[in-house]
C-alpha cells in the first residue's frame, strides 16, 4: 500500500505533461511549487493552466543561450543550422503551446458561462468502483416505521451509534444504466440518498474531524431486495444477497460548491423521488437524524483508516413529517401496513422505472438526477 502511495505522480508533474505534452525538470517543477505556496493555489485550480503555459515557455527562453553557444563552437554553418533548426522548433512549440493555451481559455471561459456542451448518454458513475462502500441507516423515522410494521423492538442504543453496513464496492451503475436482477420476485426497492466521498481518512478520527476528510458528495441509489433482507438480518450476520449493486448519479459536487446546503455535517435541501412516473417523496435532507456524515466516518474510523474514493452513504433519507413523503417502497408499504393493516403498493417488476433528483432552496438540481429501468439480468 505504501509502495503504490509512494509512487503517486505529482499533479503538477501531470497538469504540466497535459497541457504542454512535456514533462517539466526540477527547476521547473521548483518554480510551479514556489508559486503554489505564494498564491496558496490547490492542484486544480484554474489558473494552474495558465501558469503551466507560462512555465513552458520560461523554459524553452532559458535553453536558447546554451543551444546557441553549443552551435557556435562549431563552424559557421553549422552554427546557422543549430540556431535555425532550434529558431523553428522553438517557433513550432510556441505555436503549439499557444493552441493549447488557447484552448485552454476557451475552456475556462465555456466553464465559467456554464455553457459547456454534455453528452449525459456518455455521462457514467463518477466513481465506476471505490476502495470500500460504506452505508447507514441515520434517519431515524425510516427505521422506526420499518420495525414497527414488522413488530421489531428499536436497539436501546439506537440514538447513541450509527448503524453502518460495508456493500459491493467494486462496480457502481450510472445514472441511466438498466440495473439487472435476476427475478422481479425479489421484492425490489430503491433508496434515495447523498452520498460522500472521502480522502485518506486516518484511524481514530473524531466526527468533528472527520468531515474535513470528505472531498466529495454524490447522489445514491442503494438497491435493496426486500424479499431477501429479513432472512439475512435475523441470522445477525448483516446485509449480503439483499444489497446488490448500488447507482451513482452523474455529478458529483464538492462541499465548498454546496454552499449554505452543507451545514452542520449534513446535505440541505429536498430529495424529490419518483416511482413509476409517479411522485411518491420530497424530502428535506437536512434534518430529523441524530447522525451526521462525520458520525458515521468516526464510527468506523474507530478500527480502521479509510482509503482516498471511500464512499459513505447516510441511508435512505427520511423525514418524520409523513406528508413529506417516502424514498424508498419499503418505508410507503411500512406505513400502508400501519395504517390498512397491510401493504398496497407493489415492489417493482421489471421495466418499472425509478427516478431520483435532490435540489437545493432555489429547487434547482444539485447532483443531476437517477432515472433507471429494472431488467431481467442476462449471463
Amino acid at each position: 500500500m505504501s509502495n503504490r502511495r509512494s509512487q503517486s505522480v505529482d499533479p503538477l508533474i501531470r497538469l504540466f505533461r497535459e497541457v504542454c505534452g512535456d514533462v517539466p525538470d526540477l527547476a521547473s517543477l521548483a518554480r510551479m511549487h514556489r508559486v503554489s505556496s505564494a498564491l496558496n493555489l490547490r492542484d486544480n485550480d484554474a489558473p494552474w493552466s495558465m501558469i503551466t503555459v507560462l512555465e513552458y515557455y520560461a523554459r524553452l527562453y532559458e535553453a536558447m543561450p546554451e543551444r546557441i553557444r553549443w552551435a557556435s563552437e562549431g563552424s559557421l554553418e553549422a552554427a546557422r543550422r543549430e540556431v535555425g533548426g532550434a529558431t523553428d522548433a522553438l517557433m513550432q512549440q510556441h505555436r503549439d503551446a499557444l493552441e493549447r493555451c488557447k484552448a485552454t481559455s476557451q475552456l475556462a471561459e465555456t466553464l465559467t458561462q456554464g455553457a459547456l456542451p454534455i453528452d449525459w448518454s456518455e455521462v457514467g458513475p463518477p466513481l465506476p468502483r471505490a476502495y470500500q462502500y460504506l452505508d447507514g441507516a441515520a434517519y431515524v423515522s425510516h427505521i422506526k416505521r420499518n420495525r414497527a410494521a414488522r413488530k421489531e423492538a428499536l436497539s436501546d442504543d439506537l440514538m447513541e451509534k450509527p448503524l453502518v453496513y460495508q456493500g459491493i464496492s467494486h462496480g457502481f451503475f450510472g445514472w441511466d444504466d438498466d440495473i439487472p436482477l435476476p427475478s422481479d420476485a425479489l421484492g425490489i426497492d430503491f433508496e434515495a440518498e447523498i452520498a460522500a466521498v472521502t480522502g485518506d481518512v486516518p484511524m481514530g478520527v473524531t466526527p468533528q474531524e472527520a468531515c474535513s476528510y470528505i472531498r466529495l458528495f454524490v447522489l445514491l441509489n442503494d438497491v435493496s431486495l426486500r424479499a431477501l433482507i429479513p432472512g439475512e438480518l435475523k441470522r445477525t450476520f448483516g446485509f449480503l444477497t439483499g444489497k446488490p449493486a448500488s447507482s451513482l448519479g452523474p455529478i458529483a459536487v464538492t462541499p465548498d460548491e454546496l454552499g449554505e446546503l452543507w451545514h452542520d455535517g449534513l446535505v440541505g435541501g429536498q430529495m424529490l423521488c419518483s416511482v413509476r412516473g409517479e411522485a411518491v417523496g420530497r424530502i428535506d435532507t437536512g434534518i430529523d437524524t441524530p447522525f451526521h456524515y462525520g458520525d458515521l466516518i468516526a464510527h468506523v474510523a474507530q478500527t480502521r483508516a479509510f482509503e482516498p474514493g471511500t464512499i459513505v452513504g447516510l441511508g435512505t433519507v427520511s423525514n418524520e413529517d409523513e406528508s413529506a413523503g417516502c424514498a424508498c417502497i419499503g418505508e410507503i408499504r411500512a406505513l400502508e401496513t400501519l395504517r390498512d393493516g397491510k401493504p398496497s403498493t407493489p415492489f417493482f417488476s421489471f421495466g418499472d422505472r425509478v427516478r431520483i433528483e435532490h435540489v437545493g432552496h432555489d429547487d434547482q438540481s444539485v447532483f443531476g438526477y437517477i432515472d433507471q429501468r429494472f431488467v431481467p439480468a442476462t449471463r
